[in-house]
Parts: structure tokens; sequence; C-alpha cells
């Protein structure tokens, strides 16, 4: 059997899968079982920090497998506390707690934000305002938190004491706070899965005003926008704020699974032994490919993917077939007058991998793409999108 027969006969169909096997990877050049190489612009859905099989991650990763693989949390690992140390410093917060996703970040920071506000104020202060069109996870909490009914339908019902306000209107926000009982805000500074739609400055500052007034938990969910993404550290740092918890998972391990709640030191000390935990979460593996990846996000590479990100955004919003170009950094999202499943089809079979989001096309590349397969990129999507069907 193939190993599409394979996946087909024995892989439970969550996933609508494009019909291309991967098997090797170099950089942002992915090789398919028949020989075809594609430009990868997705990442693995930003997960990919450096593209595929980058030598230093690989060094960082297989030094530490040969020494220590896994321990429980019962004990110390030095790759899980220089990790934890290194997200504090670059980001000024004061602790972390490790688990393997975004979703499982997201669930630890709902758990701090509801038992900070229970402590302090009472059990019945428990309500989380999130953003519509958002995306949070697909635990049956994250997925309550997620405000987006076509991911609630079938699974209903939901986790209690969430609800929902519409990104960017001020006056939905205000109501929603003054309403009362609300232990948090949780947003994403840019919807990857609702759209790629950044929230304006000015509504991500009365968020911050509101909760400074209301002493409401700020939860930014960095788990996309994340590691440089958005052409700083973390999306929150573009808009001037800082959070009480950020989550964070995608490219921190740089394609092992990890997820980070980083905690600042108004919640720092929420949580007491055994009222979290996580069997894998600061694996030694895991956490010694994400040091290698933290540590080469710097002021040089930022400054390159946000100039990465202005040739994207000139060369497409300029282009045929192209109506708007959405997004932040090397998260952007690309309104097409073609739909955007042709659009897909037609840049895979001219050799280029690239992801949507809702009605867009999704751009996810590495952040050390090479400018030659960057510029090549695009002239497929620019070629793709002024194609008259």
């Amino acid at each position: 059997m193939s190993i599409k027969d394979l996946d087909n006969e024995y892989i439970a169909h969550t996933y609508g899968r494009f019909p291309v096997t991967l098997i090797k990877g170099k950089g942002s050049v992915a090789i398919a079982d028949d020989g075809t190489e594609y430009i990868d612009m997705a990442t693995g859905i930003a997960v990919n920090t450096f593209g595929f099989c980058d030598d230093m991650w690989i060094s960082a990763v297989a030094e530490q497998l040969m020494e220590l693989q896994h321990t429980s949390n019962l004990y110390y690992t030095g790759p899980c506390a220089r990790l934890a140390q290194l997200l504090c410093e670059k980001t000024g917060m004061s602790k972390v707690f490790f688990s393997n996703s975004g979703a499982e970040a997201n669930e630890c920071a709902i758990k701090v934000a509801r038992k900070y506000a229970a402590d302090k104020y009472g059990k019945e202060r428990n309500k989380i305002l999130t953003l519509k069109n958002s995306f949070h996870g697909r635990t049956i909490t994250t997925l309550s938190a997620t405000g987006q009914d076509v991911f609630h339908n079938d699974f209903l019902p939901l986790t209690e004491g969430f609800d929902y306000v519409e990104a960017n209107n001020i006056s939905d926000l205000e109501d929603k706070v003054k309403s009362g009982n609300i232990a948090a805000i949780m947003f994403e500074l840019v919807q990857g899965e609702g759209g790629v739609m950044p929230l304006t400055p000015e509504f991500v500052e009365r968020i911050f005003e509101l909760s400074a007034e209301y002493d409401i938990i700020t939860i930014a969910d960095e788990v996309q926008t994340g590691n440089g993404r958005t052409g700083e550290l973390y999306a929150y740092m573009n808009y001037g704020v800082t959070p009480d918890i950020f989550s964070t998972a995608k490219g921190l391990g740089g394609g092992l699974p990890l997820g980070a709640t980083v905690l600042s030191q108004k919640v720092q000390d929420v949580l007491k032994a055994g009222d979290h935990g996580s069997t894998f979460g600061g694996n030694p593996v895991c956490c010694a490919g994400a040091i290698s990846i933290l540590n080469r996000i710097d002021d040089e590479l930022l400054a390159e993917v946000k100039a990465k990100s202005e040739y994207i955004i000139s060369e497409l919003s300029a282009c045929e077939g192209v109506k708007a170009v959405d997004g932040m950094g090397l998260m952007l999202g690309i309104t097409t007058e073609r739909p955007v499943d042709e659009i897909v089809k037609e840049c895979m079979e001219k050799g280029l991998l690239v992801i949507k989001a809702k009605q867009k096309l999704r751009l996810l590349p590495a952040l050390n793409i090479e400018w030659d397969a960057l510029k090549e990129a695009v002239e497929i999507i620019k070629t793709v999108c002024k194609t008259e069907v």
C-alpha cells in the first residue's frame, strides 16, 4: 500500500489533505515522494521557524537526545530551566508553565485567570471575554473560548463562562466588560484562523485601560503570532503593551511539540503545587530545540522579517487579481479575486506550498527564507492570481 492508501485506511479522517506526500526537506524547500520540489510558504502552519532540518536546531536536539530524552516533572532538568529563563529575560515576565501545544497553553492561561479572580473576588467572577472570529484551540474549553460558531456546532454543550466581543468594536468591549464578573480578556493580536486580521491599536489600548480599571487579567494568545512571526519577538510588542499572561507554541519548538504559558509578576504565584501539570511539558529535547530557536531571534532577524513583509505586501498589493493584503510581519492574508481554493491548488501545481485562512491565501514562510526563494514564490502567486479562467 502507498503512504496515501495507508493513511486513508488507518488514520481518522479529520484532515482534508492535499494530494502530496512529503518525504524530506531542507530550508524552505520540501521534496515529495515523486521527486517534486516545492517552495514552502506555510512552515507547518508557522511551526518550522527556520524551515526544514535547520542545522543548528538539529545539533541542539540531537545533543540533548543523546543525554536525556525525557523525565517527569518530579525532577529538575537543565533545558527546561534555561528555556524558562530565556523567555522571561526576553519578555520581562516572571514564570513559565510548559505544555505540549497551543491549546494546552491556553487552557493553562484560562485556569490561571479564573483562579486569580476566584481567590481575590470569589468564584462567581469567572467569565472570560474573547473575540468573535478568534481561534484558541480544539479542546472543549479552548473551543468554547473560540469565537466562531462553526467550530462549536457539533460539540455542544461547551464549557460555560465565555462571552464574545466583536473584534475592534470598542463600544461592544465596554458593554461586555461592564456587565460584570469578568475574570479575563483573551485575544489574538492578529486573528490567524479567523482570516489574518490584526487588532487596531485603539482597540488594544482600550482592552488594557479597562483591564487596569476593573482588575481584569489580560491574556495574549501568541500561539501563531509569537516567536518573531510578526516582526517582533511577540506580537503584543508591536502595540506597546504587556499582557498579564501570554501563551505560545507552534514556532517555539521549531518543529517539536512545545507550548508555554508565560506569567507576569501579578499572576506568577497563582498556581500552587498540584494545581496543574503536564507529563511531557518541558520535555528536555523539545526545550533544547526551543533554546536554539529563541537564541537566534534577534534584532537583525526581526529587521529581516519586516523587510520581507514589506516586499511581499508591496508586490502583491499592486498585483492584478489581488484585492487586499492583511496581516503583520510574515503572517499575511491575501484576498484574491478568484476563489482561494483554486489559487492554492494552482500554486501547488507550480511548485509552491501555501494554505488558506477563511477565504484568504495565507502566507507563513520561514523567518529566514532566502530572498531568491521568496521572490520566486511571490512571482508564482502573482502569476496565479492574474490567471483568468
